[in-house]
């Protein structure tokens, strides 16, 4: 089954670069990278381009024009031009652990989209980590990162290398299994059906809406929050504003109320699909 990653960036080229050494560290390598870019400068392109000199992982970079936050579209310009049969969402500032696309991969069963979570990390010691550390794998050691400052708490539990625990804390969480854009997959055909994401949509809830419409279609969730890992740079939001949370939030509660599956404004519509 061949699988296409698909993540979006916007003028971040330090934590792209953090993203793109994880995934070329991955003992699955049967993937493709679809980078989905919002409409950053050159600066991004030359990190791409960089990373295609050395790596042998298929790479393709999707651009737009920069009108402000427009995830949704350059999301569905990247499912239109990728190639895998099963795609995984993820960020491009969550750097995956190495079996990051095994673990998808091994979960992956028709009528499911699975739900995973982040390790998120204070700013700084996002900055610090390096290129050796992710090829190392410690910066997804509990230990090495609370020497460096990570403060102690459950969450940690998500470092665990344990399939049998990790299978255990995945079914006792409380937690939620939504669709979740820095860490969540499903067959490419579930994603067409619903005709992708809803380009009315800016920051805040798209992707709970469009899970909530795979859940319409009748997909189950399954949930693996603790056994495919992915560490979540942080960095700041100015795009994030009341208005665009609120006109999300009506258009996700009537997609649940009137139980939408495709929506109106996605990739069919938009890109002439």
């Amino acid at each position: 089954m061949k699988i296409s990653i698909i993540f979006t960036t916007y003028n971040s080229p330090s934590w792209l670069q953090k993203v793109l050494w994880g995934l070329d560290q991955q003992t699955d390598n049967n993937f493709e990278i679809v980078i989905a870019d919002d409409g950053s400068t050159t600066e991004t392109q030359h990190v791409i381009d960089k990373f295609q000199s050395i790596s042998s992982i298929p790479i393709k970079h999707i651009w737009q024009e920069d009108n402000g936050f427009q995830k949704c579209s350059v999301l569905n310009k990247a499912i239109i031009a990728s190639n895998g049969e099963y795609l995984i969402f993820t960020d491009g500032d969550c750097i995956p652990r190495k079996d990051f696309i095994a673990v998808h991969r091994a979960y992956a069963e028709p009528g499911y989209f699975l739900s995973g979570g982040y390790l998120k990390l204070p700013l700084m010691l996002s900055q610090d980590i390096t290129q050796k550390n992710i090829q190392d794998g410690v910066c997804f050691n509990k230990h090495w990162l609370i020497k460096r400052g990570l403060k102690k708490s459950h969450k940690l539990w998500k470092l665990n290398r344990s399939s049998i625990i990790n299978r255990l804390l995945n079914h006792l969480t409380p937690t939620k299994k939504t669709w979740n854009g820095h860490n969540a997959s499903c067959f490419k055909k579930e994603v067409i059906a619903i005709n992708g994401f809803d380009e009315r949509m800016q920051y805040g809830g798209q992707d709970r809406e469009f899970g909530s419409r795979l859940k319409n279609l009748g997909l189950k969730a399954k949930q693996i929050r603790y056994s495919a890992i992915c560490i979540h740079l942080d960095h700041s939001k100015s795009y994030e504003n009341t208005a665009s949370w609120e006109k999300n939030h009506s258009i996700r509660k009537a997609s649940i109320k009137n139980r939408v599956i495709e929506t109106p404004a996605g990739i069919k519509k938009a890109n002439n699909f």
